[in-house]
């Protein structure tokens, strides 16, 4: 009982999300400034027709968080999108093939909490699929 305790002190204190249970998981333990700005991800890509499409975890089967913690990989190697491309063409044969893939981060502003209707999209990642 005594060394959980103290696991879960020090993980309080100096721990990171790696260090949960024993830690506190950081998505659960902070929150935004009520007039801040939050962001949210989301995967887009254009396919060789030119339509720009967003794609879902389901067009995939990759979770938006798996690209939320990817993000600087995937800055320094965006060539690991060509998965993502692959993925989708697997699971929709029949569809255009995709002539890019990017990752599009969007800044929400909160007016007392709420979006105040006031966004900005940027494109953190850029692929051309060979």
């Amino acid at each position: 009982m005594l060394v959980g305790l103290a696991l879960l002190v020090a993980g309080t204190l100096v721990g990171q999300d790696d260090d949960f249970p024993f830690s506190p998981f950081r998505m659960y333990s902070t929150t935004d400034r009520l007039d801040g700005t939050v962001r949210s991800l989301r995967v887009e890509a254009v396919t060789v027709d030119g339509e720009r499409i967003v794609l879902k975890d389901s067009d995939t089967g990759l979770r938006r968080a798996e690209f939320e913690g990817q993000q600087q990989r995937l800055k320094a190697d965006p060539a690991l999108l060509d998965a993502v491309a692959e993925a989708y063409h697997t699971r929709h044969p029949d569809e255009p093939r995709l002539a890019r893939v990017d990752i599009v981060v969007r800044l929400i502003e909160l007016r007392d909490g709420r979006p105040s209707g006031k966004w900005r999209d940027t494109t953190t990642v850029r692929r051309e699929i060979p």
